[in-house]
């Protein structure tokens, strides 16, 4: 049976803000939505594009300088990979990315398919993260604390190159999925076993997946364009680095069961190139305070409720010390907890 609970009536603290501004803030921008969204895809397939053509050009007269120049632009193509998958679904999701709620799902199911992501499920799950983040009854999307090591080998080939194990363990997922079979409390927590329509539509997106990429693979292989399997198949599940670095810090090191978003989530700020990759989620904390605002209006919100937001680190160096300071802290002594500094007095019940 599921462990998480249903009843949550959680009273959040939110930042004062004037409320004309925040109309203003929350108002969707069709021009920035199109131009993140074709920008963001576009780029991953020129760069798909570009190692396609360092694959072409591979031959036995300039081996020592063309393979070097596919595997580095496999690297590229890679990173924005990750980005691909729940963080562009995600903002999706919230149908503020554009004025239509056509458009939003129809490029939500767009990159759920290239990502081979789960889009259902993050949608029911998703909601409940909002709702009571970091509350440990209710929200398994982000069970704290988190953990992680980057001690294994394993880790690390997934995020600088690409673990096939990885690759293996979505495909059985996938095909379980398929098969209608679920795994862990949570998901089937947020997919009950009574709703059948939401598990008929769960069972199918996971065969379009299946079928959709089985048969452009086949495709690929039958015109001889089979290296366009690893461009575009696998191409989303190679070089995790940055959307590691980018994503592990949005709860870590903070607190659950604390109904203000300042002490469980996180902002830092970082420049432009990473944060177009990641759509603005490096404010998360404003996010979550104020989920209906597009990630495009984010950086005129942090200003307009700053003075009552704990300080942001800037850049993912300064922003990985903290965690990891976090991190040793917390190895020393169990019992130790990190409250992030405020203006003002936080509440805990």
């Amino acid at each position: 049976m599921p462990a998480f609970a249903t009843d949550y009536k959680i009273n959040w603290y939110r930042c004062p803000i004037d409320r004309a501004l925040l109309a203003e803030l929350m108002q969707r921008n069709d021009s920035r939505g199109w131009f993140q969204t074709l920008a963001h895809l576009g780029l991953f397939f020129a760069t798909g594009a570009l190692a396609y053509l360092a694959f072409l050009n591979i031959d036995a007269s300039n081996w020592p300088w063309s393979v070097p120049l596919l595997l580095v632009a496999l690297f590229v193509h890679g990173t924005i990979g990750p980005f691909m998958g729940l963080i562009a679904i995600h903002e999706l999701q919230h149908r503020t990315v554009f004025k239509s709620r056509a458009l939003n799902a129809f490029f939500e199911k767009l990159y759920a398919f290239i990502s081979w992501s789960d889009y259902i499920w993050y949608q029911e799950s998703h909601t409940i993260h909002h709702q009571a983040t970091c509350h440990a009854d209710f929200d398994g999307e982000v069970p704290l604390p988190i953990r992680f090591s980057l001690r294994r080998w394993r880790v690390w080939l997934g995020l600088l190159a690409w673990d096939p194990a990885n690759t293996w363990q979505r495909l059985k997922s996938v095909w379980r999925h398929a098969n209608g079979r679920l795994v862990g409390d949570w998901y089937n927590h947020v997919l009950p076993e009574s709703d059948t329509a939401l598990r008929r539509r769960h069972r199918n997106w996971a065969r379009t997946l299946l079928l959709g990429h089985g048969l452009l693979a086949l495709v690929f292989i039958a015109t001889g364009h089979w290296f366009l399997v690893v461009i575009f198949t696998i191409g989303t599940q190679y070089c995790g680095w940055l959307g590691m670095l980018c994503g592990r810090p949005q709860h870590y090191g903070l607190n659950s069961d604390i109904p203000d978003f300042r002490m469980n989530t996180r902002t830092f700020t970082c420049s432009w190139l990473p944060a177009f990759y990641y759509w603005n989620m490096q404010y998360h904390l404003e996010h979550h305070m104020f989920p209906a605002v597009p990630f495009y209006n984010l950086p005129k919100l942090r200003k307009a409720i700053e003075h009552d937001l704990p300080p942001a680190t800037h850049g993912l160096v300064a922003t990985w010390k903290e965690m990891l300071e976090l991190r040793r802290r917390a190895i020393a002594d169990p019992a130790y907890r990190y409250l992030p500094p405020l203006p003002g007095a936080v509440r805990t019940t």
